[in-house]
């Protein structure tokens, strides 16, 4: 699946600095597909397991008590930093940072223009606040089907009173499938 990046006009908005460097970018950018495809599919096998075990509450519970183990795990077996942010989130400590939000208030534009959020990503390098350059990108989350029970609009009582428990903040329902969910964020050191 080959992915739409997009550079131009976004990254005049961004406030990060922004500069050219000598680096293989579609290189960084097929790394960075792979961490996201083990971290998606390491996540993704414990919660289809958890709702075949235990329905949709189970799968609730992964996410708040394992998605940041595996997410830390694949972090520590690369040279790359990557976590999940949305600008509707769910957990108030996956707040995207400045740069991510222009990002995904673009991933929300571009969506509703008809972007296939599957193929949507953004990548840049910047320097970051301390002088260091940074390859950075970010993929779209569209949401699914099986995505519906807890992120849906019509959630079951027991699974909204589960969700009301584990995140009192929770901002992430309401969606329909083909929604933008949010994104994968990633970061390498150069």
């Amino acid at each position: 699946m080959k992915a739409l990046f997009f550079t131009a006009a976004l990254a005049a908005a961004l406030p990060v600095q922004a500069e050219q460097f000598s680096v293989n970018i579609p290189e960084l950018q097929n790394e960075a597909k792979g961490v996201i495809k083990e971290l998606a599919t390491t996540l993704g096998s414990e919660l289809k397991a958890a709702k075949k075990e235990g329905g949709a509450i189970a799968a609730i519970n992964v996410c708040n008590t394992k998605a940041e183990g595996l997410t830390k795990s694949v972090n520590d077996n690369s040279e790359w930093h990557v976590e999940r942010t949305s600008l509707k989130l769910r957990n108030p400590q996956n707040a995207p940072d400045q740069w991510e939000k222009a990002i995904l208030e673009q991933f929300e534009s571009k969506a509703k223009q008809g972007a296939n959020l599957k193929t949507l990503g953004f990548s840049q390098v910047v320097v970051d606040e301390e002088g260091r350059k940074v390859f950075r990108m970010m993929k779209a989350i569209p949401v699914a089907d099986q995505c519906l029970a807890c992120h849906g609009s019509k959630i079951k009582p027991e699974i909204a009173e589960q969700l009301q428990t584990l995140y009192p903040e929770d901002k992430a329902t309401g969606f329909s499938t083909g929604d933008l969910r949010g994104a994968f964020s990633l970061k390498k050191y150069l």
